[in-house]
C-alpha cells in the first residue's frame, strides 16, 4: 500500500515578479512531488537578517510519497530549475525563491543533510503565520503543541502584513475524477501507464484478467473456431469485474483506475465474429451496457503499429507472438469507429508512439501534465 505523507513547506521570495515566483514553484512542486492540499494567504514580511527587499511568504500543504530526503533533493532541484543562485557568503540573502520543509506527518528527523521539524521555524513569523492558516491543530512533534498555540508563543517582533495577492491551487487528478479508464491497442501500454498513476496518486486498480481466459491462446491458434465463446467470456468477466469493482470504493484509495472499458469488448468482437455472431453477441452486449458505470475519463493511447509489435515481442506472451499487422490495424480502425461515433465520453487522446513513459520520468510526467491540463 503506498504511503502518503502530509508535508508542510514554507516558500519565500523577494526579487523579481514574486507571485509568480511562488505560482511558479507551485505548480512545479505540485508536478514533481504530490498533490497540493492547501495554500495559505499571501504575507509580505521585511527582509529577515539582512537588508533587501520586502519578501512574499506562505506555506503550503503537500500529499507525497517521497521519503523526506528524497524530496528535500527534489526541493533543491526546483529551486535551481526557477533559477535560484547560491552564494557562498554566509547569512541570509535575496532570492527569487526559497522552499523549506517544515513538518512531515509527525516525524522528527536529525541528519547531516536533514532536520525536521525545521530547527528555526518556531522563531519566525512569516513562518508561523501562514502555517497556523493552514494547519492550526497539527502538531509540533517536539514541542507537543499545536501550531497555533506555537505561534501565540512566538516572540519573533517581525512585522507581518497580509496581501490581497491570490495564488491558484493545481487541482489533484483525484479531485477532477473518480474513474478513469486507459484504453489503446494491444500493446499500447494500458496496464503500465494505470500501474504507474495508481501508485503515484493512491489509486485503486481495476486490470483486465486476459491471463485467466482460457480461450484466448486457443483463438491465436485458431481464430473462426474460438472467436465467439473468446469474446463472450472477455465480456462476462469484464462486465463481472467492473459491476463488482467500480460498485466496492475503496476508502483508502482517492479513485479508481482501469486499464480497459467495457466497449473494448465490441471493438473486438466486430473484427473477429462473423455477421452472424456478431448481431447476438451485440445483443448481449447492449444490455450489459447499459448497467456499467461510465468513467469520468477516458484516455486512448494511440501506438504505431510498429512499436505495437516491438511492445508485443517485448513482453514476451507466447500465444501473442503470431499476432499480425492487419490485425492490429483492424483493431485500431475499431477504436478510430468508436472515438467518432461515442459523443458521451470524456476523451482524451494522447500519441504515445515516440514515448517510453516506463523508462523515462520526463514522458511520463508529459503523459500526467496532458490529465491535469485537460
Amino acid at each position: 500500500m503506498t504511503i502518503q505523507s502530509n508535508t508542510y513547506l514554507s516558500l519565500g521570495t523577494n526579487q523579481g515578479n514574486k507571485l509568480e515566483n511562488l505560482q511558479n514553484a507551485i505548480n512545479l512542486i505540485d508536478d514533481r512531488i504530490g498533490g497540493i492540499q492547501n495554500i495559505s494567504s499571501v504575507y509580505k514580511t521585511p527582509s529577515w537578517g539582512f537588508k533587501g527587499e520586502d519578501f512574499f511568504n506562505i506555506c503550503i500543504e503537500v500529499s507525497t510519497q517521497h521519503q523526506p530526503e528524497t524530496l528535500m533533493n527534489s526541493l533543491l532541484k526546483i529551486e535551481n530549475d526557477l533559477g535560484r543562485l547560491r552564494s557562498n557568503e554566509d547569512g541570509y540573502q535575496n532570492r527569487n525563491i526559497d522552499i523549506d520543509i517544515l513538518l512531515v506527518n509527525d516525524e522528527i528527523i536529525f541528519s547531516k543533510t536533514l532536520i525536521v521539524p525545521h530547527s528555526k521555524m518556531l522563531q519566525r513569523k512569516f513562518v508561523m503565520i501562514p502555517l497556523a492558516e493552514i494547519a492550526p491543530n497539527a502538531i509540533h512533534p517536539i514541542e507537543k503543541t499545536k501550531i497555533s498555540v506555537c505561534l501565540l508563543n512566538c516572540d519573533d517582533s517581525s512585522e507581518v502584513t497580509l496581501t490581497n495577492e491570490t495564488l491558484k491551487r493545481p487541482t489533484p487528478i483525484y479531485e477532477k475524477y473518480n474513474y478513469i479508464a486507459i484504453e489503446g491497442n494491444i500493446g499500447a501500454g494500458k496496464t503500465s501507464l494505470a500501474n504507474l498513476l495508481s501508485h503515484e496518486f493512491n489509486a485503486k486498480t481495476v486490470l483486465e484478467r486476459f491471463a485467466d481466459n482460457p480461450f484466448l491462446p486457443k483463438f491465436y491458434e485458431d481464430n473462426e473456431r474460438y472467436a465467439f465463446p473468446l469474446e463472450m467470456s472477455f465480456l462476462a468477466d469484464r462486465y463481472q469485474q467492473l459491476t463488482d469493482d467500480l460498485a466496492q470504493y475503496d476508502l483508502f484509495k482517492n479513485f479508481i483506475i482501469s486499464d480497459y472499458y467495457i466497449f473494448k469488448s465490441l471493438i473486438f468482437a466486430q473484427v473477429t465474429l462473423p455477421k452472424e455472431e456478431y448481431l447476438l453477441y451485440r445483443k448481449m452486449f447492449d444490455l450489459m451496457y447499459k448497467e456499467i458505470t461510465k468513467p469520468d475519463l477516458y484516455i486512448y493511447l494511440f501506438q504505431n503499429t510498429e512499436r505495437l509489435l516491438e511492445n508485443i515481442k517485448k513482453r514476451g506472451r507466447d500465444y501473442e507472438q503470431s499476432i499480425e499487422t492487419s490485425y492490429l490495424k483492424k483493431i485500431h480502425n475499431g477504436y478510430k469507429n468508436f472515438i467518432n461515433t461515442e459523443k458521451n465520453l470524456n476523451l482524451l487522446i494522447i500519441d504515445v508512439s515516440e514515448l517510453d513513459f516506463v523508462n523515462k520520468p520526463e514522458d511520463y510526467n508529459y503523459i500526467v501534465n496532458k490529465i491535469k491540463t485537460f
